[in-house]
């Protein structure tokens, strides 16, 4: 893992108002865990902001250079940035050391097309990016990378498929899914038109007698017998 170096200072009080007057003289305030206790830091926003944008997702072990001379060891824990302008606001620190297991979660990074998606027009699903471990500082692996390259459809990557060195524990359940590839999505074509229904057969014609016809039956004379 990576190690990085960044001068910090102590801080007093809190509150929006003092959060806003440190972000002026270009400070960014933090807070430093440890074991259910805090500590109320400042660090330069142009230090830290290049260590964010140097991680890339990875996790990086921090010397914190403190200006009375004393040093503490942590891991960036979170950090907050302002939606609208992108400014640095906020980040916490954990305090960790040397000789004490920590449990941290690790970025899952993915390397190839899975050859289901790349010659078989199958869809790639992320179900998990983050895996739980428990080790030494120094053993926490910056990232985990898998290949997913020979994947076809039908076919994942499990948690128990990830290779770590020896101690480090992993805590998530070895069952769970990190990345899966399924089949394309088949559009349904549309039912046939059932045929059109035979027409109706033609009702019987009812031939009628014309009116003339009628009145030239009724005034012919009827035959006299002998």
């Amino acid at each position: 893992m990576e190690r990085i170096s960044i001068a910090a200072e102590k801080r007093e009080g809190n509150g929006k108002g003092l959060a806003r007057s440190l972000r002026r003289e270009g400070k960014v305030p933090a807070v430093l865990y440890r074991e259910g206790k805090s500590q109320s830091i400042k660090l330069s926003k142009k230090e830290l902001s290049k260590l964010i944008n140097s991680m890339s997702g990875e996790q990086v072990m921090v010397d914190l250079q403190f200006s009375d001379g004393e040093k503490k060891l942590a891991l960036l824990k979170d950090y907050q940035v302002d939606p609208l302008k992108g400014e640095l606001l906020h980040t916490d620190f954990f305090e960790v050391s040397l000789t004490e297991e920590v449990r941290i979660s690790v970025h899952v990074t993915t390397i190839g097309e899975p050859i289901g998606v790349k010659r078989d027009g199958g869809i790639l699903q992320h179900t998990l990016r983050e895996v739980e471990i428990e080790c030494l500082p120094d053993k926490i692996p910056g990232k985990i990378s898998v290949d997913i390259s020979k994947l076809e459809v039908g076919q994942s990557v499990h948690v128990s498929d990830l290779k770590f060195e020896e101690g480090i524990k992993v805590l998530t359940d070895p069952g769970d899914v990190i990345v899966t590839v399924i089949a394309p999505i088949v559009e349904e074509a549309a039912p046939v038109a059932a045929e059109a229904a035979a027409p109706a057969a033609a009702e019987p014609e009812v031939i009628k007698k014309g009116k003339k016809e009628e009145e030239a039956a009724a005034e012919k004379p009827e035959k006299k017998e002998k």
